[in-house]
């Protein structure tokens, strides 16, 4: 399993609000799945920032595309992959 960092930038702030709790249901559905492992927002309102785990940037992408806040255009994505270190 490998981990992807997706920043979300804000795009529509009113978009972003109307479609949190959706978004927030979609990450929980996926966490409990095992695809995320850790989920923010920037305090600066300028998005967030999902960790995912996944076999490959392709399956990221496919569900970053479905999550309400990309589906309806308030918020943008970015996908790297993301090499995990504990010292």
């Amino acid at each position: 399993m490998n981990y992807y960092a997706v920043l979300s930038p804000m795009k529509d702030e009113e978009k972003s609000k109307q479609y949190r709790q959706d978004h927030l249901d979609f990450l929980k559905q996926l966490a409990e799945k095992g695809h995320v492992f850790a989920k923010g927002r920037f305090t600066d309102g300028t998005g967030g920032l999902v960790i995912y785990q996944a076999e490959s940037y392709e399956e990221v992408e496919q569900m970053v595309k479905q999550d309400p806040y990309v589906l309806h255009g308030a918020r943008d994505y970015e996908i790297h992959e993301w090499a995990m270190t504990i010292e």
